[in-house]
């Protein structure tokens, strides 16, 4: 313990920068903060720091260069700063998590947000880092339990997955993921909390992960407030201590919560560089940022964990055609979306099946155990096309026997996708079975 103490200690020293490149504000307006002096020692990504007349001590960030001037992002809110104002160039900054970070909260930067003291790991990861080799990477690895009946078996949960949940704002999205991080297993559980409400982190913490959920769980936070820059680190440093652990062969948890509020902020620092909207105001970069950010997750190289990974997406009107989530529904091995009729009706979790599915099927399931997932998806399917009739009294009892069955199937059926029975898969296929036989 005490020699980790010492290599933090040592890591924070090494961090001290002596001397730092120094330019003055020339301009101030337009979204950014104009500098000049640095543009032959700034780079693409540095951080630096204002030092206004007024006192402030202003974080920001380099967005774009030209001869002559550097344009900056600040973190915070500009008033004070004016012409002639110093600004210091302090490098690229990563984040260097440590074992320690376990049940604690953390901003984007790697300090602490529950007022308690945080050791700096002895080592700084890049916030942009790539991801494993391709070639070297391992295929997906074997199912995980989830605490959740309808991930146990209709659509399953393996060891190194991506998958996407895709919600509207109100429908159990947060819910679900703090169940996720209750009950999937795994070594160690990241939760990026990106452009949250404020008044929500303390809630999702104490009421809604709960002191079992906490207790293996880092959570890195940035609230609705804060600016676009460091709403857009939020994921990318969860990410970094994501691979931290995975890089000590353990298996993570990752939910991210949301990648569409990573990519509005991603968009709001892209326009104000320059780059031109495209698609729906995103700019063209977008797809590249969620892609990478996606990609890293997944299966570890041989002798390194895995990244299993849950990225929520707010949709809009259940529009699963916008921008974010038809670029992210393309990257995973798998989606949920969750409905808000259904949500409406009080079942939860509001999973919509028939537009869900797991990239992980048929492999993850045994013969038998897929053929009781395509008996339950036929049978839900037959009711869904039918429904309008049967509310309506319009079906005539016997017309159809595949009707007939999953109408007597519906009820059971709607009741075990929202059971959160702490049950394993086994207990939760012989479940389903038993209803399917009890409908025939």
């Amino acid at each position: 313990m005490a020699f980790g103490g010492l290599d933090s200690l040592r890591a924070e020293i090494a961090d001290l920068g002596v001397v730092h490149p120094v330019g003055r504000v020339f301009e101030v307006g337009k979204g950014t903060i104009e500098v000049s002096g640095l543009s032959r020692r700034a780079a693409l990504g540095d951080r630096a720091l204002i030092r206004s007349q007024a006192g402030r001590a202003i974080g920001a960030e380099v967005i774009g260069l030209r001869r002559g001037a550097v344009s900056l992002l600040a973190d915070s809110a500009i008033d004070g700063v004016a012409i002639g104002d110093l600004v210091e160039v302090l490098g690229q900054s990563g984040i260097a998590p440590d074992n320690s970070w376990v049940g604690r909260i953390i901003d984007p930067f790697g300090r602490p947000l529950d007022g308690r003291p945080l050791l700096r790991g002895a080592r700084e990861l890049e916030l942009r880092a790539t991801p494993p080799a391709a070639a070297s990477r391992r295929r997906l690895g074997a199912r995980v339990e989830t605490g959740l009946s309808v991930f146990n078996t209709l659509l399953p949960l393996v060891r190194g997955q991506r998958i996407g949940l895709f919600a509207g704002s109100g429908v159990g999205k947060s819910s679900l993921l703090a169940k996720f991080a209750r009950g999937v297993e795994a070594d160690v559980v990241v939760i990026a909390l990106i452009g949250e409400r404020g008044r929500e982190l303390r809630e999702f913490v104490e009421k809604v992960l709960g002191p079992e959920g906490m207790a293996r769980s880092v959570i890195i936070a940035a609230t609705s407030d804060q600016s676009p820059l460091v709403r857009r680190r939020c994921a990318w440093a969860a990410m970094c201590v994501a691979e931290y652990f995975r890089d000590r062969g353990q298996h993570v948890l990752f939910l991210a919560d949301s990648v569409t509020r990573f990519a509005e902020a991603h968009r709001e620092v892209a326009l104000a560089g320059g780059e031109p909207p495209s698609l729906r105001g995103f700019p063209p970069s977008t797809a590249h940022q969620i892609m990478s950010l996606a990609e890293r997750s997944g299966p570890g190289s041989e002798g390194a964990g895995d990244i299993t990974a849950v990225f929520s997406v707010l949709v809009a009107g259940s529009d699963m055609d916008e921008p974010v989530a038809d670029i992210l529904r393309g990257t995973l091995d798998g989606h949920v979306v969750l409905d808000r009729t259904i949500a409406e009706r009080g079942r939860f979790p509001a999973v919509d099946l028939l537009r869900s599915v797991s990239r992980s099927l048929p492999d993850a399931a045994s013969a038998a155990e897929n053929a009781l997932i395509a008996t339950a998806r036929k049978l839900l399917g037959a009711y869904d096309r039918a429904e309008m009739m049967i509310q309506a009294g319009l079906y005539n009892g016997g017309s159809d026997p595949l009707i007939d069955r999953a109408i007597r199937a519906w009820a059971e059926l709607d009741a075990f996708i929202a059971r959160e029975e702490a049950e394993d898969t086994a207990a939760s296929f012989a479940a389903l079975d038993a209803i399917l036989r009890n409908s025939e």
